[in-house]
């Protein structure tokens, strides 16, 4: 703290108009001749953020978190204040209504009463949609914090998710800082905040809580403190389905130190731990299937609720061509899916991308490769970005320049508004569906 870099960083840039006269009070005009008014407002300006320089990084991330929320509290709240009539309310609900619907609902309904001891079934035999594919972290969570204080769902899940929001971004700080400067990492970690899906970080679903345990699980797969690993893993596996990417990236890890084993020694009480974790991390990617199997008594009730959305069985990678050859017709169609693979290559054998490290690029390529084996592309699919948070640090090395980094901010921030009008609202299309978030 209190180097030039951490003065003149990401959170005490000025605007340009206030910044051009710094001059003047590094060179202060003739002695005996009155200050301009800009002197005084330049002044005032750096008096008030002068404690703030001092400030330990984790004020610094919290005041940066908040500030992202507020905004996002105010583009949801405009979204309200324009909404119709949806399945979840009225016209012009209110904030905490209208963040209330979509996967939130089914949250919802798991926080009143669990989960059904049978999938319920349409009458050609397949599932409908039930909670059985919602994981059961989350509601348990808010669950705890209602016998705790009293506060409803609508308080409660939203609360929650904001806290764990907030300890995700803690969580990032440190994990950025072991590839970046203080300055850098807070960039990033206002990238991650500002996301033009981030929104979802303050209402009631799972995101926000499964990217603090991502962060905190591959912070201490980087660090090698495998056992420590091992209860943060099994937590994420009960948060969202991405175990199996990340029990492949526990894997790799594995490998890599035993190929380096010669010059960077890998202890036998190392390889055991290692092993566990990795061990644990399989087990727990399937643990919530085998659950629903035993509660209900019914083998494929997890995958069998999954494709209730789908509309159809499940087909690794296929689903990608499909929706192409109906975005672009038949001759493109199946080339996007290949342009998209060519650029995301790419992407992370650049030089930025490159500067986060092993662990951080496998695990972005691993998830990318799980969304194209097995996700229906969709609108939702903006929301499954989130975990590759780690690019949020590689948008930020790209550039040194406050011009960049203030422009991401701008464009992101304007991309929310997009997200939450274009999805957050309801908004039926001629299928009777809608556009789910």
């Amino acid at each position: 703290m209190g180097t030039h870099a951490d003065i003149h960083g990401f959170e005490w840039a000025l605007p340009a108009d206030i910044r051009r006269y710094r001059v003047n009070v590094t060179h202060p005009a003739p002695k005996g001749a009155a200050p301009t008014l800009n002197d005084k407002l330049y002044g005032l300006v750096r008096a008030a953020v002068a404690p703030l320089r001092r400030a330990p990084w984790w004020v610094k991330v919290t005041l940066l978190y908040l500030a992202a929320r507020l905004v996002s509290f105010a583009i949801l709240s405009g979204a309200a204040w324009h909404a119709e009539a949806s399945p979840w309310g009225g016209r012009q609900p209110g904030y905490l209504t209208f963040i209330d619907r979509w996967d939130a609902g089914w949250y919802e309904r798991i926080f009143d009463g669990g989960y059904p001891s049978s999938i319920p079934r349409n009458a050609d035999g397949a599932a409908a949609p039930n909670q059985w594919a919602f994981y059961p972290l989350f509601p348990a969570l808010v669950r705890c914090l209602h016998l705790a204080t009293g506060l409803s769902w609508d308080v409660a899940a939203p609360l929650s998710a904001g806290l764990a929001g907030l300890a995700a971004a803690l969580m990032i700080y440190k994990l950025f800082r072991g590839f970046a400067t203080p300055d850098t990492a807070l960039w990033g970690v206002a990238f991650f905040a500002t996301f033009p899906i981030s929104p979802i970080l303050q209402v009631g679903y799972a995101e926000s809580l499964s990217t603090f345990l991502l962060a905190a699980a591959l912070f201490a797969l980087m660090r090698r403190k495998y056992w420590s690993a091992v209860p943060v893993v099994v937590l994420l596996c009960l948060t969202r389905p991405i175990g199996v990417p990340f029990a492949a990236v526990v894997g790799v890890h594995l490998m890599m130190r035993w190929w380096q084993r010669r010059t960077k020694p890998f202890l036998v009480r190392e390889a055991v731990a290692g092993m566990s974790l990795l061990a644990v991390s399989t087990i727990m990617a399937f643990a919530w299937v085998v659950v629903a199997a035993v509660v209900t008594g019914d083998s494929s009730a997890y995958t069998d609720t999954e494709l209730a959305w789908r509309g159809g069985p499940l087909v690794l990678f296929i689903p990608w061509i499909t929706m192409g050859v109906y975005l672009v017709g038949p001759f493109w169609g199946p080339v996007v899916p290949v342009l998209l693979v060519v650029f995301a290559g790419l992407f992370l054998n650049s030089h930025s991308v490159r500067r986060l490290g092993p662990e951080l690029r496998v695990w972005c390529a691993m998830y990318l490769l799980y969304l194209l084996a097995v996700l229906q592309p969709q609108s939702s699919t903006f929301r499954m970005l989130l975990p590759l948070f780690p690019l949020a640090l590689a948008a930020a090395f790209i550039s040194k320049s406050r011009a960049y980094r203030w422009s991401v901010i701008v464009m992101f921030t304007l991309l929310q508004i997009v997200w939450v009008v274009w999805l957050w609202q309801y908004v039926a299309i001629t299928t009777g569906m809608a556009w789910p978030p």
